[in-house]
């Protein structure tokens, strides 16, 4: 019989997920990861590893959602997972107001769902199963900094009260039902595969091509909100880390160190020596109904019992980050221009 680990994580699609397939497959696990099934392609930050010649063996998709009940429990039964992650959700808090039916039935109730289904599968197949919930700062909502596991949870957004659901309910099926299940509360963590349509890469996306002159306005919302961002491959390992863990737990993964919009707009600008002050508007659309005003974490807990040490601050963070977009920006000023030809 194989030693080999064998890890399922939903949300395999998004930044993170495509950080924590990487990260376990180079420890040897077969990963598989649960998609949603799409009319369009949702599959680009992971295509490297399911496609063409560098495709991993060790890495498979299965269609899935974290509102089909029965869908879950086939692919456990199918795929007899050793870990579980559940970075699945609709995860953008701005949204989650225009849609929050549905942002508390996938980011809430898919949660009692997922547990419900390992539940199940443990006492008919006797294997045991340490399961992975990532939370998120936003559930911290107006506490006061620096928010650690002990401090009270003030969640000001249809998606932070459903990541607040969702904590509890791993806690109780961890006391109620004994399984394996842990909770990583993680302030902002951001990368090059951040989504566009959130803070951080929005501002590196567009000035990149501002300065190409493919675009000549940024537009903005509250920009004195203040933010622990972290890069997102680092995080990913804290959440192997709990599950490789002797008990299950909670634990916040942050640096330590916030910034505003408003500086972290400064920090990129001056890598392509723009004043952002220029380029930035105002439009109240992007202003939040409700508005959570500083995050900061203390990871005291995740550096001390999980031995978790980032590699990345905000300033090398937001290097990393403007030096890809650079790159796609380049591309597509040479596509523009081809066409003009």
């Amino acid at each position: 019989m194989s030693n080999k680990k064998t890890a399922l994580i939903t949300g395999v699609t998004g930044q993170d997920g495509s950080y924590l397939a990487e990260l376990l497959l180079s420890k040897g696990y077969a990963v598989h990861g649960l998609v949603r099934r799409s009319s369009l392609f949702n599959t680009a930050r992971i295509d490297h590893l399911h496609i063409g010649e560098s495709r991993n063996e060790n890495f498979h998709l299965h269609y899935g959602d974290l509102s089909d009940a029965g869908a879950l429990r086939n692919v456990l039964d199918e795929v007899r997972p050793d870990e579980v992650y559940n970075l699945g959700a609709q995860s953008h808090v701005r949204v989650s107001f225009d849609q929050p039916q549905y942002t508390v039935d996938v980011t809430g109730v898919g949660v009692i769902r997922l547990l419900d289904a390992i539940r199940s599968f443990q006492k008919h197949s006797g294997h045991a199963v340490r399961f992975y919930q990532a939370g998120s700062s936003e559930m911290f909502g107006s506490a006061a900094p620096r928010q650690h596991e002990e401090t009270l949870f003030q969640p000001r957004s249809p998606y932070a009260c459903a990541k607040v659901y969702a904590h509890y309910q791993v806690i109780n099926y961890r006391e109620s039902y004994g399984i394996f299940a842990s909770n990583g509360i993680l302030f902002n963590h951001e990368s090059p595969r951040r989504g566009e349509n959130f803070v951080t890469r929005k501002i590196t996306r567009a000035a990149t091509r501002i300065k190409l002159g493919l675009q000549e306005k940024l537009s903005l919302g509250n920009l004195d909100a203040k933010r622990d961002w972290g890069f997102a491959g680092d995080y990913v390992e804290a959440m192997w880390r709990m599950l490789q863990h002797d008990e299950p737990g909670d634990f916040c993964v942050a640096l330590g160190e916030s910034i505003s919009i408003r500086d972290f707009l400064l920090l990129v600008f001056e890598q392509v020596d723009l004043d952002w002050n220029e380029y930035v508007e105002i439009d109240a659309r992007h202003f939040r109904p409700a508005e959570v005003d500083h995050l900061e974490g203390d990871s005291t807990r995740a550096r001390e019992v999980l031995k978790w040490k980032p590699n990345h601050d905000v300033r090398s963070l937001a290097k990393m980050m403007v030096e890809e977009d650079m790159k796609l920006a380049l591309k597509e000023k040479t596509l523009l221009e081809a066409v003009r030809i």
